[in-house]
C-alpha cells in the first residue's frame, strides 16, 4: 500500500489507478470494514489525525479531481464528500524519498513522465499537507 504525500498530477496511469484502489482499501480499514492492513505504517498518518475517515475521505477527493483531469472513470460515490478539509504535515525528507521512488517506477513504466519529473525543481505535495523540515516519516518503510 502506498498513499503518495506528493501531488497525484505526477503519477502515470498504472500509479493513479493504484492510488485511488489502495485508499478505497486504507478508507475502509478505517471505517473498520475490513480485518487485513489495520497496522499498515502508511495509515499512521491518518488515524493520528483529528477525523481520519474525513482525512481520507478528502485524500480521495484530491486523488478523484486528478482522475476527472485525465477524463478516467472513477466512481465519485465511493467517497463521502461531507468531510471538513484540514490540513496535515508531512516532512521535507518524505517528499524528497517519495519522489525518487516514483522517478524509480517511472524510469521504468512511463519514460516520458520520468523526462518530465526529473527536471522538476519543486515537486508539490498532495494539497492537504504541509511540508515541513525533517526527515523520512517514521511510518515510511525503506
Amino acid at each position: 500500500m502506498r498513499i503518495w504525500s506528493i501531488h497525484p498530477k505526477y503519477l502515470d496511469t498504472k500509479g493513479l489507478v493504484a492510488l485511488w484502489r489502495e485508499t478505497l482499501l486504507a478508507k475502509h480499514v478505517l471505517e473498520g470494514k475490513t480485518k487485513g492492513y489495520r497496522n499498515h505504517p502508511q495509515l499512521d498518518r491518518f488515524k493520528r489525525a483529528d477525523k481520519p475517515i474525513d482525512r481520507i475521505n478528502e485524500y480521495l477527493a484530491t486523488v478523484y479531481d486528478e482522475a476527472l483531469t485525465r477524463n478516467y472513470n472513477f466512481d465519485k460515490g465511493k467517497i463521502n464528500w461531507d468531510f471538513e478539509p484540514s490540513i496535515l504535515c508531512v516532512t521535507t525528507g518524505q517528499i524528497e524519498y517519495e519522489t525518487g521512488h516514483l522517478l524509480n517506477k517511472l524510469k521504468v513504466r512511463d519514460k516520458e513522465k520520468f523526462d518530465k519529473l526529473q527536471n522538476l525543481k519543486k515537486i508539490d505535495q498532495h494539497p492537504m499537507f504541509k511540508i515541513i523540515k525533517g526527515d523520512i516519516e517514521k511510518w515510511e518503510i525503506t
